[in-house]
This record gives C-alpha cells, structure tokens and sequence, in this order.
C-alpha cells in the first residue's frame, strides 16, 4: 500500500510498476499532482523478499501485476487514467464481504477497502467506515515510516483466472492508534485471486487474509501515555505501497 509528493518529482521508471512513466503519464491527473515515487518501499522489498522470481515468470508476472494495480488505484483519481484494468466490470472482494466497484475502491482507498470490518465495533481494531482516503494513509505511513512491502509468495493458476499466495510485511517503527512503536517485523500473509481478459485488464480481485495477523502486532505496543520516550519518531515521509 505511497505519499503526497512532498519533494521534487522524479520522473524516473520503476521495474516493479507499469503505467507510472509511460507516454501518456503527463495527460493523467494524479491525486497529489504528479506520479509518486517508490525508492524507499522498493529498498525494503528487495531486502527483505523471500522469494526472487525470473524475470518474464509467471510469478514475476502477477506480483508486478499487483503492484501496478495497486499504484494506479491509490494515485489516480479518474478511473478512465487506469490502464490495469477493465472498469466497466471491474470488482474488489475481501474476505467473501460487499464488492467495490472500480469507483468506489479510488474513493475509499486500498487500505479503506481492504480493512472494512463487520465486527462489533468494540472489537474494531480499525474503523475503515471513519477514515478518510488521506487518514487512512496518515495512519500507515505514521506506524511504517520505511514501507509496508508486497511479494507473492506462490502462483497456482495463470490467466484466466490467477490464484496466488503472497505476504505483506514492514517494520512498526512509528505510533499507531496511539500504541507505541516495537520496531519489530510485521507480516502477514493471505490468498488471492485475479481475473483478466484477453488484454490482461483486471476483472475480478478476490483477497482473503486474517486481519489479526496484522493489528494483533500493531497492538502490541503500550499505549504512547504509558511510554512517552515512544512518541520521538521519524518525520520523513516516505513512498509506502507495496
């Protein structure tokens, strides 16, 4: 899951994303103005992926198909700009609850879609319902000030239909919610599914995943009165997707 450009646009390609500096980039409207950059969050991924996929594999093929998915839903703000997929039937599905629509997935944002809950709210460990596209970023960049990195872990099934397993990590190295940083590695891993058509265009994403694996970690840390010399963390504002 990137920033508000807060530093000179660097116009530079990235390996892991398509559609960021291609021809038509200038043409896009971008939600901070520019496309984002991804050094800090990539400088996290190569060192601490488990898995080094060939180049032109199949597993190569759909973790940088998510990754372009994924940027192009956070930082473009009209749907026609978004090449990886197919809008008009275009659905996001988490944990078998309601499908997003292309549309309704840009406003709330991945970590909005991705984190809504049914759960009692006194069991509520994130108000997805409460948070803003730019809180809920404010949220993660604050508690993952290096990133929170992506990688698919396994392929089992290719286009048309393509079911994967992947993991999620980063370092609580920022206040959450008002807990205390540990500094510890946080992952959490989860399946999914893709559906393409003939262009490649996503159709269909299917994500299931335990969200306890991920806030039982950033829970962990005491409440940030009870440890106020966790409350010194670093302001730098860094590119944050996958």
């Amino acid at each position: 899951m990137a920033t508000k450009a807060e530093a000179p646009i660097k116009i530079v390609g990235d390996k892991y994303r398509s559609f960021l500096h291609d021809q038509e980039a200038e043409n896009v409207q971008w939600r901070h103005g520019g496309p984002p950059t991804y050094d800090i969050v990539n400088q996290l991924f190569e060192e601490g992926r488990t898995k080094e996929w060939a180049k032109g594999s199949l597993e190569e093929t759909v973790q940088n198909a998510v990754k372009s998915w994924e940027m192009e839903v956070s930082h473009k703000t009209r749907i026609q700009d978004i090449k990886s997929i197919n809008p008009e039937k275009f659905g996001l599905i988490v944990n078998g609850k309601e499908r997003l629509s292309a549309e309704e997935t840009v406003r709330r944002g991945t970590y909005n879609s991705l984190l809504k809950s049914s759960l009692p709210e006194e069991f509520k460990y994130y108000k997805a319902e409460e948070e803003s596209f730019e809180s809920s970023h404010e949220v993660f960049q604050s508690a993952f000030p290096r990133g929170f990195a992506w990688e698919v872990i396994s392929v089992h099934s290719g286009p048309p239909l393509i079911a994967f397993k992947f993991r999620h990590w980063g370092y609580f190295e920022g206040p959450f919610k008002g807990h205390a940083p540990t500094g510890e590695l946080v992952q959490f891993y989860g399946m999914g599914t893709l559906k393409v058509d003939e262009s490649l265009r996503v159709e269909d994403v299917e994500i299931y995943y335990d969200p306890a694996e991920l806030f039982g970690s950033l829970l962990k840390g005491p409440p940030i009165s009870e440890s106020p010399d966790a409350t010194a963390t670093s302001t730098h504002r860094c590119p944050f997707h996958k």
